[in-house]
């Protein structure tokens, strides 16, 4: 295994902690159409995850969330049957919109119905990445923005993974302040995500995003590693 700065090479596969595998992807989803690096971007829920991705943003790189393009199928006629099929009518208000906390609520309490959620969700996130990289072939890499990253198997369809971390108490009381959930609520949402330090292990770049770490400059320093392991076009 390849030392790791904060920023690090971890060639060596591990067997998942947590077994999504009947859900995951597949090598052949991978697009093979672009000379740019596929990177994916994880962490534990809480570790700020969205403000290093930001700092990727100003550096020019193509970024795409996998929760905002998911948050958008909930207006989807074709999509709210499949999950009324799934949940039946309890997670919708009397407007007919869908009540996502009540999802919520009950995945989090029942990993089997996280897992078919999971499986209607992020095959068509990936469908959806995969036309966005196509408009973005002249980046020199394109990042891919998921908290199950290594859950679902996208790790199997990415160059890279960087790993956010940021300890669990830590993670706790940002969630606790943002999320106005109690601690018990949050343990939850945890229990069903690989550990944060299993997601550092596992990952080849790891941004430590404690406050007064100086962020830009590993955004910055994995950057630079990213663009001198670009793709070049094959003759």
């Amino acid at each position: 295994m390849k030392n790791k700065e904060c920023s690090t090479l971890n060639e060596e596969n591990h067997a998942d902690s947590v077994n999504h595998s009947q859900n995951k992807l597949s090598a052949g989803h991978r697009p093979h159409f672009s000379t740019s690096l596929l990177v994916a971007l994880t962490g534990g829920i809480g570790c700020g995850k969205t403000t290093v991705l930001n700092e990727f943003r100003k550096l020019g790189i193509p970024c795409f969330v996998a929760d905002e393009v998911a948050g958008a199928y909930y207006s989807d006629p074709a999509f709210l049957t499949q999950i009324r099929d799934l949940f039946g009518d309890r997670v919708f208000r009397p407007d007919d919109t869908v009540d996502k906390k009540a999802i919520a609520a009950i995945v989090f309490a029942n990993s089997a119905m996280l897992q078919r959620l999971n499986a209607l969700v992020h095959p068509r996130v990936w469908d959806d990445f995969v036309r966005f990289a196509s408009q973005h072939t002249d980046a020199p890499y394109i990042l891919f923005e998921s908290a199950i990253v290594y859950e679902y198997g996208f790790d199997r369809l990415v160059d890279k993974v960087i790993c956010v971390y940021l300890e669990k108490e830590e993670r706790l009381r940002r969630l606790e302040l943002r999320d106005h959930a109690t601690r018990a609520q949050l343990e939850a949402r945890m229990a069903n995500q690989l550990s944060a330090e299993e997601k550092m292990h596992r990952a080849d770049y790891v941004i430590l995003n404690y406050e007064g770490n100086p962020r830009t400059r590993q955004v910055q320093h994995i950057h630079n590693l990213l663009l001198a392991g670009h793709r070049q076009p094959e003759a």
